[in-house]
């Protein structure tokens, strides 16, 4: 019987199972969680984002589509984007209802294909203002707590939490 309550993508881990996680991400709290293993996009079920990590840990599940508890017609890896997931892209750029993929590099595409762009790329010229041209400087989303920002050369994104993501 599992000491802990930790459930991703609606499967309750073994404790082993977060053992091994905690060894690659640091502690977990006990909690329901969803994770996009393709993107290392994280949040608590039924709601929004509030982190990334690295992508790739595995999963005992799929990501369901109603994991964010979204309801906005707009589907990224499966997942329907919860409101505040949608207002967060809308500061890079536009965004309408439909079926997308995004990668570990943040490259969207649509679902049956089809190169959008790439999300941190849109990021970071929307944060270039800020911190002396050549794209260098950050953005701060005082709606998500998110923070974007670029040397000119790489980029990342962080959440108020403290994860994060690096683009080179």
């Amino acid at each position: 019987m599992p000491t802990r309550n930790v459930s991703i993508n609606g499967v309750r881990l073994d404790d082993d199972v977060v053992s091994q996680l905690e060894s690659a991400i640091g502690h977990v709290q006990d909690g329901a969680y969803w994770y996009d293993p393709a993107t290392g996009v994280w949040g608590t079920w039924n709601g929004p984002a509030v982190g990334v990590l690295r992508a790739g840990l595995p999963t005992a599940a799929p990501m369901p589509a109603h994991a964010s508890g979204g309801n906005t017609g707009v589907f990224i890896n499966g997942r329907e984007l919860h409101a505040m997931d949608v207002a967060f892209l809308r500061n890079y750029s536009p965004v309408w209802p439909g079926r997308y993929t995004m990668d570990a590099r943040w490259n969207v595409s649509y679902e049956q294909g089809g190169y959008i762009g790439n999300l941190a790329l849109a990021m970071r010229q929307a944060g270039g203002g800020g911190g002396g041209g050549g794209g260098k400087g950050f953005y701060r989303n005082s709606y998500t707590g998110a923070t974007v920002g670029s040397s000119g050369g790489t980029s990342y994104v962080s959440f108020s939490d403290g994860s994060g993501v690096i683009i080179d």
